[in-house]
């Protein structure tokens, strides 16, 4: 785990991280202090944070934000979930994105191109992408942003071919890299799975131990759902590595989220975003 990605994990509600926590648990992680020291400093070089006092007695002030650095939306987790639970079905419908943004305008056409992926939009050719969701409302709105709204054109179809591939799952398989999704979720349900039978079986870990288990989990899930487009179960393969992953990093994370203790320093903000993301999904949310 990235050093820099530790210190935005511990950023409490107040927008606050003690060095001496951070310290102790880089160390739990296998970092050094002088890792932790140069992450720091660059950070504050940065203007990201500003430090108050020296050593394991600082406290760094998160000069903006930054929670999202290590966690995907919580709304975006939620969708994830009500899809496991069958709570999101697909409609069959198929959105598409065409845009042709010049030359003269290359920054803004790279970073239409990049919320589109983001978003789960998958490339068909030149300009033109293609999603299972309805992701319309968040294109259109970043594309108004960049002052490119203008060469943005959307369709949607429930009859869509790609040579000759109209098979729904088919489509999904060929535009997704679904296999390396699937292996970082087997990767997450590994370490989940692992890490909850020694929490349940083993004695009670320390705060410091459970909090690092915890960003640990986190830096897991991220890198697992990061790059998941959130493809309709319709189109995926069964069983989907992707739920059972889901299923025990919940699992794991009620487990660890009750061996908290009464008058414990404040959890940092990601445990917030986290314990409403992964709560169990019911009919409406």
């Amino acid at each position: 785990m990235p050093t820099r990605l530790l210190v935005h994990a511990l950023v409490r509600e107040d927008g606050t991280v003690d060095a001496g926590e951070l310290y102790t648990v880089a160390g739990l992680l296998g970092m050094t202090d002088q890792q932790v020291r140069l992450c720091v400093k660059r950070l504050v070089t940065e203007g990201r944070f500003t430090q108050e006092g020296r050593g394991r007695k600082a406290t760094l002030r998160a000069v903006a934000d930054v929670t999202g650095s290590l966690a995907p939306d919580a709304a975006y987790v939620r969708h994830a979930y009500r899809q496991d639970a069958g709570l999101a079905p697909w409609d069959g419908t198929w959105h598409l994105f065409a845009f042709a943004v010049p030359e003269a305008r290359r920054t803004a056409r790279d970073a239409l191109r990049e919320h589109l992926l983001h978003l789960g939009a998958a490339p068909v050719q030149g300009g033109l992408y293609v999603t299972a969701n309805d992701v319309t409302g968040l294109v259109e709105a970043q594309a108004r942003h960049l002052g490119v709204l203008d060469t943005l054109s959307h369709a949607s179809s429930t009859d869509l071919r790609v040579g000759g591939v109209t098979d729904p799952r088919a489509l999904a398989a060929a535009l997704w890299p679904l296999s390396e999704i699937a292996e970082r979720y087997e990767r997450l349900a590994a370490f989940a799975g692992s890490r909850l039978a020694r929490l349940t079986e083993g004695p009670e870990p320390s705060s410091a131990e459970r909090l690092t288990t915890a960003v640990e989990l986190a830096a897991h899930f991220t890198a697992a759902m990061g790059p998941d487009p959130l493809l309709p179960p319709e189109l995926l393969p069964a069983p989907w590595p992707g739920s059972r992953a889901r299923h025990l990093a919940a699992a794991y994370w009620a487990a660890l989220d009750g061996t908290g203790t009464a008058g414990a320093a404040p959890a940092p903000r990601l445990f917030a975003l986290y314990d409403e993301a992964l709560r169990p999904a019911d009919s409406d949310g």
